[in-house]
């Protein structure tokens, strides 16, 4: 094993820690995060220097993220050759009908990670989920692999235990009666439409075919490292640490430190500052955020549904959209006058939106959100009451966390809607009306749900920032973190 180096300085010993994340922005961005406090954690005995080996237009979204930390380095490697557009190298950038380009080049990466470890020789490796084979070559370098895993403890624990009746649900097909999470822990029954489970747990895809060799690289490692919080999953985080990985650090939110800082604004790209201007302009806790991430893709109609019913809501909102939406063959999803109509009530972002910033204003009372884990964790980090409708992968057990669990939300579809599900053959199209009773009906405090949320959310965000701040149990296993990997390479030539 390549012990860390002393760099000459009173015996101060160097930590070379590589980072590599998945094609996107939902894992790039916290994993950017974690480095950054993994090297602002470096003591006056360990000097921890991060590296994140990345591809060209994924560093050209952290930039602005790792600029002026001298700690935190970038390297870049060539996005593989499967067919995509230049400078397409992530699943946010990629088309709903190509994404199945950015899971081919996850396997085409190997070798360039491969050269790359081999050639820098890290005294440390944290890879993201999907590269097991990081567990391989770091046995082989003798240093130590960690996972990083960007979705939540109780999201991990359901898919782990659902997969054991996977052959069950498969049988079942489509039309299956709903299943009930096994195994899990705190006494709380979980049950889920078979529409709403992950693709891999109802049909064979890339991760079905390469589940079983993921969770084996990830126990056979050093450890995994999860973006949460100990106070939001409790007692999720202790099964966690029992069953699925030798080590567990709880680091989260990754992104909290920085929510007051100025970088916050680029944290992830160049976002609209002019919508922060914009919020300025609202009452305290009147402003309805709505955003579904950088990854799934909405129809024209549903689009155009959702505008019609902010309108009917009568609610003010701040509306962030894909770059790329509207494009149905011509069709606009915009409703004729809509715009005008909306003019000093709603404001449409195009594109990119400084997140942190928007939840952390003082004008925003809810977040209509895909639940996405970032997106979960930062709103209880704002303590901003959500609105869930999810739409893929695990968001749907995401959203279980949400409104039964944490309980800092409800959902868009309480009161009818349209079938939901992953996959858009078994959804519905949701109607203007509904989503027009949801968002006012939440706004106004009907039946106390937004106050009830409010309040967990409140002291969720009171929880979150304890953890991170000095002796919480985030900044106590980040320091745990460098530490073992520290006590790991000391002893080594």
């Amino acid at each position: 094993m390549a012990a860390a180096t002393a760099d000459g300085h009173g015996g101060r010993r160097r930590l070379r820690v590589f980072f590599l994340p998945f094609f996107a922005r939902g894992h790039l961005i916290p994993m950017t995060d974690l480095a950054c406090l993994m090297a602002a954690a470096s003591t006056d005995a360990v000097e921890v220097e991060a590296t994140m080996a990345v591809t060209p237009a994924n560093a050209a979204a952290i930039a602005a993220t790792v600029a002026g930390n001298a700690a935190v380095r970038v390297v870049c490697y060539p996005f593989p050759d499967v067919g995509l557009a230049r400078g397409v190298e992530c699943l946010g950038a990629a088309a709903a009908h190509d994404a199945w380009r950015v899971y081919r080049a996850v396997d085409l990466s190997r070798p360039a990670h491969e050269s790359l470890l081999r050639h820098h020789r890290p005294d440390a490796i944290v890879a993201d989920v999907p590269f097991w084979w990081a567990t391989g070559v770091a046995a082989e370098l003798g240093v130590p692999r960690l996972t990083f895993n960007p979705v939540g403890v109780f999201p991990q624990l359901a898919m782990n235990n659902l997969v054991a009746v996977r052959p069950d649900i498969v049988r079942g097909g489509a039309d299956g009666p709903p299943v009930t999470v096994p195994g899990m822990p705190g006494g709380r029954e979980i049950t889920i439409p078979v529409s709403e489970l992950p693709d891999f747990l109802v049909q064979d895809d890339h991760l079905s075919m390469s589940w079983d060799r993921i969770k084996a690289s990830q126990l056979a490692g050093f450890g995994v490292v999860v973006n949460t919080f100990a106070a939001l999953e409790a007692p999720y985080c202790d099964e966690f640490s029992r069953v699925d990985a030798r080590r567990a650090y709880f680091v989260g939110p990754v992104s909290q430190p920085s929510r007051a800082a100025a970088a916050a604004v680029r944290r992830g790209g160049d976002g609209d500052v002019d919508c922060l201007r914009w919020l300025s302009t609202k009452p305290s806790q009147s402003v309805v955020y709505v955003c579904f991430g950088s990854w799934a893709h909405f129809s024209v109609t549903q689009t155009r549904e959702l505008a019609l019913g902010l309108e009917a809501s009568n609610q003010p909102f701040l509306w962030v959209i894909r770059s790329d939406s509207g494009d149905g063959g011509g069709e606009r999803w915009e409703p004729e006058g809509w715009e005008r109509r909306m003019e000093g009530r709603g404001m449409v972002v195009r594109g990119w939106a400084p997140q942190l910033a928007v939840l952390a204003h003082p004008s925003v009372g809810a977040f209509v959100s895909h639940c996405g884990w970032n997106s979960v964790l930062e709103a209880a980090a704002a303590g901003v009451p959500a609105l869930t409708w999810p739409l893929v992968f695990e968001q749907f057990i995401n959203e279980r966390l949400v409104t039964e669990v944490a309980a800092f939300g409800a959902r868009v579809w309480e009161d009818g809607g349209g079938k939901r599900g992953v996959r858009a053959r078994e959804a519905e199209t949701v109607p203007a009306g509904v989503i027009a009773r949801a968002v006012a009906g939440f706004m106004a405090g009907g039946g106390g749900r937004r106050e009830r949320a409010a309040a967990m959310a409140t002291a969720l965000a009171e929880s979150a920032r304890v953890a991170v701040g000095e002796n919480g149990s985030s900044w106590r296993d980040i320091r745990r973190l460098i530490q073992d990997l520290t006590d790991a390479t000391a002893s080594q030539p």
